[in-house]
């Protein structure tokens, strides 16, 4: 299945490494802007890698000088109000596919992350920049609002102050100021940013899958209830993980004072 797809991909790559999947976005030329051809191969991988037993959790990177510089304004250009509408609905799907992933997602940032491209970063769970990463939301030098995600997943994640001045004077940020916000867990040399990704990559599948797979799913329920029925939702996935082969391995390794070995 992963062959046959990969053979028809031209704007992303999708690569194995171990049971990691790397996804490098692969429009060099355009610094891997987002048009509906590369919207319709990520929707495509990601839709395998749900599918895929063999795939544990995925990095995303960008080819070149780029990690997404944005949505493709050529192809935006002659948008009205349906389209414009439409074409965001559909990146939005996208990375809704992403952002629900049940496996770890890591964004590796290593170059231009701006409109798309910083929205992309969101829907990640993880964000690690290059030095050489800049950030940035510039849709209203444009006369348009970010619409992939931005107005809602980039407030959630660094707060309202912040996200409203990035996205009202659409300026960019370095790396090191996308830190100071708490937009990327950490920044490293650009030569060590995909070993760093796949370092932290490898130490979360350490541990259960099962158990990621419910964490994400809580945490990002979560994100959009009040606190009391979060609580629940909680409970009732910690519950589904009580059944599971991974909670006896688990449990059991502790007591005997050995480290676990999931499957």
């Amino acid at each position: 299945m992963m062959q046959t797809l990969v053979e028809k991909l031209e704007n992303v790559k999708a690569e194995m490494d171990g049971h990691v999947l790397v996804v490098t976005m692969n429009r060099p030329k355009a610094l891997n802007a987002l048009n509906n051809q590369t919207l319709d191969e990520l929707q495509a991988v990601f839709d395998m890698a749900a599918q895929d037993a063999e795939i544990y959790g995925v990095i995303i990177t960008g080819e070149g000088r780029g990690f997404v510089a944005g949505a493709d304004i050529v192809q935006m250009e002659p948008y009205k109000s349906e389209q414009g509408r439409d074409y965001a609905g559909y990146a939005q799907a996208t990375f809704n596919k992403i952002e629900a992933l049940p496996k770890p997602v890591i964004a590796a940032v290593n170059g231009f992350a701006l409109g798309g491209g910083c929205e992309l970063a969101l829907s990640c769970d993880i964000r690690i920049a290059s030095e050489k990463a800049v950030f940035g939301q510039p849709e209203v030098t444009l006369g348009i609002i970010p619409c992939f995600g931005g107005t809602q997943r980039l407030p959630r994640l660094i707060g309202a102050g912040l996200a409203k001045e990035m996205i009202y004077t659409g300026k960019h940020i370095d790396a090191q100021t996308a830190l100071s916000y708490g937009l990327v867990n950490k920044v490293v040399p650009a030569e060590e940013l995909l070993d760093a990704a796949k370092a932290l990559m490898a130490d979360i599948l350490k541990v259960s899958p099962v158990a990621i797979k419910y964490a994400k799913l809580s945490i990002n329920k979560g994100a959009d209830m009040d606190l009391m029925n979060g609580l629940e939702v909680e409970k009732d996935l910690v519950g589904l993980c009580f059944a599971t082969e991974d909670k006896e391995v688990g449990m059991h390794a502790f007591l005997k004072k050995q480290k676990p070995v999931f499957r």
